[in-house]
């Protein structure tokens, strides 16, 4: 039978083996006492197995509260562990439930994350993943063999539906290839939804009319099921392509059902990942998080940026990038979405670290900032791309680039 396997990195004062059997009865056929009914034959088929044990270092101080033990170390490790498929067949949150449910309260660990996982072949026959992901994203934008660069609206709350088309107006004007509503956006009471789909949408389309290129706009419809479904609804009707959903407020049942109908491109932002992810022995892993969402089927996937203005490492942007790169077992690999503090200096090291230009490229006050204005810092970012790709320094694009040198000028010393 075929079985679904997850990798953790734990912290226990206990005997790693003790501690790894416990999670893998509390997360299948156990609890914390034997019951009857609990059969070896019922063990053998649905109890959790764990595969592998790998000790890491020791430390004096537990990471989280468990269950202090004086004089006791605490001894790290990677714990593999595997369910039979039977357990919850092709049931999305039961398969989380599974992964991430109550194995952070177990207290024989005082430190729990869930690094990675992988599922068997057969799911690809359950779940279609997103369908549009890097290729269908940039082909929608006329974009070839550079990233997609785009911008989200700032003021994040407030603009009027008129103010905020008009600064779409200069944007596509400019040569943006997306833009994005802030995730704070909804419908405020100065700038409903549908009169804001309604005048962006005529910007747009007009543009796309004359030229042909048809810029990408995510509008936010996160919201109860039935109102997203009928906002998603609205921007099909006016010929829109794409909806923007705050997955974790969402949730991942109505992120599914939204992506299942595969008409739009699915921008997924991810605020909130700081409380699943800052801690280093708790919550979860970018690798493990972004194969979640891809089940869902999200095409678009924010991961942060090189030298951001939060608190994550380059190292793991780097990794998160390459992990939405990687196939997976169902759709295509969903565009990773660099944002967090952009502009066209962090364009070089992105490059060398990642070699690829397959990527949404998001600057808000790289762009809106820019000291020759908007057109300015849509080409800056071009330019950064080009130097980045060409093997250039930041130093020497902007002996080359005006607009670019006039980034370098206002925004490395901020």
């Amino acid at each position: 039978m075929e079985r679904i396997f997850a990798e953790y990195y734990i912290e226990t004062p206990y005997e790693v083996e003790q501690a790894a059997a416990v999670l893998a009865g509390e997360q299948s056929s156990g609890t914390f006492v034997s019951v009857p009914g609990e059969t070896a034959e019922l063990k053998q088929r649905f109890a959790a197995r764990v595969e592998n044990i790998e000790k890491l270092d020791i430390v004096d101080e537990p990471s989280i509260p468990g269950n202090a033990i004086a004089g006791k170390k605490y001894q790290r490790a990677k714990v593999q562990v595997s369910w039979s498929i039977e357990n919850f067949g092709y049931n999305l949150p039961l398969l989380i439930s599974t992964l991430q449910g109550n194995l952070y309260e177990i207290s024989q660990f005082t430190g729990l994350k869930l690094m990675d996982f992988e599922v068997p072949d057969s799911f690809k026959n359950k779940f279609r993943g997103p369908q549009f992901g890097i290729q269908g994203s940039k082909a929608s934008c006329g974009v070839k063999d550079r990233p997609m660069i785009g911008t989200i609206i700032k003021p994040s709350v407030g603009m009027s539906p008129e103010e905020t088309a008009a600064l779409v107006q200069t944007l596509i004007h400019a040569g943006i290839d997306f833009i994005k509503d802030d995730e704070l956006m909804g419908s405020t009471a100065n700038s409903l939804f549908d009169d804001r789909v309604n005048v962006i949408m005529r910007v747009i389309n007009d543009h796309a009319q004359k030229t042909g290129k048809k810029v990408m706009y995510a509008f936010n419809i996160s919201d109860e099921i039935d109102e997203m479904q009928r906002k998603y609804d609205l921007i099909k009707k006016h010929e829109g392509t794409c909806a923007m959903i705050s997955i974790n407020s969402v949730g991942l049942s109505a992120t599914k059902k939204i992506c299942d109908q595969g008409d739009l491109v699915i921008h997924g932002h991810r605020n909130g990942w700081g409380m699943l992810n800052r801690h280093p022995l708790l919550g979860i892993e970018f690798p493990a998080y972004q194969k979640i969402w891809r089940l869902a089927g999200v095409d678009q996937m924010h991961v942060n940026g090189i030298q951001n203005k939060f608190w994550e490492s380059d190292d793991s942007v780097v990794k998160s990038i390459q992990s939405c790169l990687k196939p997976f077992v169902c759709g295509n690999n969903p565009l990773p979405v660099v944002s967090s503090g952009q502009w066209g200096g962090q364009a070089p090291e992105t490059y060398r670290r990642t070699q690829t230009t397959d990527l949404l490229y998001m600057a808000g006050g790289g762009i809106l900032a820019h000291p020759m204005g908007p057109t300015a810092g849509v080409n800056a970012l071009q330019q950064a791309w080009k130097a980045a790709v060409d093997g250039l320094s930041v130093e020497e694009a902007a002996l080359q680039y005006p607009e670019f040198a006039a980034s370098v000028k206002k925004f490395s010393k901020q």
